[in-house]
């Protein structure tokens, strides 16, 4: 898949959910997001054995995009920690892409070599947690910016306040903290794309759906989510359709640059 089509799954769902439960399928899960209206899972490598996971989803959902995310874009760090985690270490950059994964995302910045060897090739979502770096991420070649922790950083009123200070132009993806509650201010405030886990569901339901390994009821609530998204989307850009719109319609539309 060429990038420019990766990133425009992503805008076009306006979701990343990231995948972040080893008691869940993450087949399964791919299945209800598709079920949802949502073509596109962040697989965490926090998870037990996540380069298998995305491998796993590759083969069974080729057309189903598929991310990594939690990357530590820094030798002497990943070195560090795969030191006492030699039984499930934690995968480089280069890993990751190498298991399939469509785009990579970044609590942290990515180095310039690891633009240089994927941008155009890979979507890039590095994690970002100022102006500054998201400025310096985007100039490199960052097709997304992620906020993180965006609940930490100030939420919506954080978006809404260095937003005109990058002139709207970068396409900033809050994760962390994302809510039924802020999903409206996130949106108003010009985000086009949230990430969100499972903590969006309701404790009793999400242990429900593991305990039971229902994923109807999980379908259901990302139905829940993608809806309002849409319905959202819809009131903010009311003469762009998301669902079918090109990335040049939505960016130009927007404002918004995808470094395509």
């Amino acid at each position: 898949m060429k990038v420019n089509k990766c990133v425009e799954t992503l805008v076009r769902d306006g979701f990343i959910l990231v995948f972040n439960q080893d008691k869940l399928d993450v087949v399964k899960t791919a299945e209800a997001l598709l079920q949802a209206g949502i073509h596109n899972v962040e697989v965490t490598c926090r998870i037990q054995k996540p380069l298998e996971n995305i491998e796993r989803l590759r083969k069974e959902l080729p057309e189903f995009v598929v991310g990594a995310a939690s990357l530590i874009d820094c030798p002497g760090t990943l070195k560090a920690y795969n030191a006492t985690h030699a039984d499930d270490p934690l995968p480089s950059v280069k890993e990751a892409a190498n298991s399939g994964a469509q785009y990579l995302v970044s609590a942290v910045n990515f180095r310039a070599k690891s633009y240089e060897k994927f941008a155009g090739k890979l979507a890039l979502i590095p994690g970002c947690g100022t102006t500054s770096e998201i400025v310096q991420q985007f100039g490199m070649g960052a097709n997304l910016c992620k906020i993180f922790p965006a609940r930490q950083l100030g939420g919506p009123a954080f978006v809404k306040a260095i937003d005109p200070a990058i002139h709207k132009l970068i396409s900033l993806v809050p994760t962390g903290g994302t809510t039924s509650e802020n999903i409206p201010d996130y949106i108003a405030a010009g985000i086009l794309v949230l990430g969100g886990s499972f903590s969006m569901i309701e404790k009793n339901k999400l242990k429900q759906i593991i305990d039971e390994q229902n994923y109807g009821i999980l379908r259901e609530e990302l139905k829940t989510v993608k809806g309002m998204i849409d319905s959202l989307r819809g009131q903010q850009w009311p003469d762009l359709d998301f669902a079918n719109a090109s990335l040049d319609k939505i960016s130009q539309a927007t404002g918004r640059n995808f470094n395509l």
